[in-house]
Parts: C-alpha cells; structure tokens; sequence
C-alpha cells in the first residue's frame, strides 16, 4: 500500500465528496483522514488515503482530475511520506485561543506570528470575517499546542500586546476548560 494526499478546491455543490471517494472505492482505495469545510461557498478538502501499489499514482489521479474537472474543481495529488513529527514528540497541552476585533489586513499574521516565536504550534484555526467594525462579528479562534517548556509569562505578556496593538479582545483557556464551559 502506498498513502497519498489529495487536496480539492473549487464552488461547493452536492456530490462533491461522493465523486473522490468513489472514485478511491473503485481503486481499492481507503481513506485513512479527511477535514474538509466550506469558505464562503468555496470548498476546500484534504483527504490522506492509502491505496495498493498496483492502482498507481497517476491512474488515480488521471481519474480524480477527470472527475473534477467536469465539476469544475481543482484537484492536487501528492504522495505521503510519513516523516518523524517535529512537534508530537515534544510534550505540550492543548488550549483554545480567542480573539474578537474589528477587521483589518495582519490579524492572523500578527497573532501566528507571535506563537511561532514562542515554539507553539497551531493545529486548526477558524476565522470567521464578517467586516465591519463590530468587535462581535470578527472571531478568530486558534487550537494550538503548547509545549511544556513554554515560558507562560513571556508568551502571555508578548500575546496580549500584539493583540492590544491590534485592537482585539484576546482569550486563553486550556482546552479541557474551554470544552466544558462551551458545551451544549
């Protein structure tokens, strides 16, 4: 079995996931993970799937873009090569980061930028951009890891500077935290 990665882009519409894995079932194909969301009507998928040596790469691939096409989707594949994690092997906890503000270019850029220097690693992030400058309707929100080692009261004080610059709202909570005040 060989694994690989397959990235589609393009307007969302009914079927779209029913075509790759389809098409992945017809090649003895399995799906191992997907994460796939829509952003303002654009779909956007990742799939990582493992498939046998016979069916071959580019067969594969021949037949998504095939398939793709007619929907008028981008398609991309790559093969997956599992390297060592540089960052599974540190030890860190999981927490939730929030920001609220108004709109404007540098948001994101500013507040990955900071956690990058402090070794942090962002594992999903939503940003939901509405406009305006109600600090309500712009939310940012971050899953990260953070390592161990981390210094808190460096990371902390550097975070909620950037984001004062930036005129936002910030939130820190452990994930755990997060999850049981935010429960339904």
């Amino acid at each position: 079995m060989q694994k690989l990665i397959i990235s589609v882009l393009g307007y969302d519409r009914p079927g779209i996931i029913a075509a790759i894995t389809r098409i992945l079932f017809e090649h003895d194909g399995n799906i191992e993970n997907v994460n796939q969301t829509i952003l303002q009507s654009q779909f956007a998928g990742t799939f990582i799937a493992s498939i046998p040596l016979a069916s071959g790469l580019e067969t594969i691939q021949r037949a998504l873009e095939a398939e793709m096409a007619a929907m008028r989707l981008q398609v991309h594949l790559m093969p997956f090569t599992p390297e060592p994690p540089c960052f599974h092997n540190v030890k860190h906890q999981p927490f939730i980061i929030t920001t609220q503000g108004p709109d404007r270019k540098g948001l994101v850029a500013g507040i990955t930028d900071v956690m990058a220097r402090h070794g942090i690693n962002v594992t999903n992030l939503q940003a939901v951009f509405k406009g305006g400058d109600a600090p309500g309707d712009n939310i940012m929100i971050y899953e990260v890891d953070i390592p161990d080692t981390t210094d808190w009261q460096a990371f902390n004080k550097d975070l909620r500077t950037r984001a004062s610059e930036l005129d936002l709202t910030l939130s820190i909570q452990h994930r755990n935290i997060f999850e049981a005040i935010n429960r339904i």
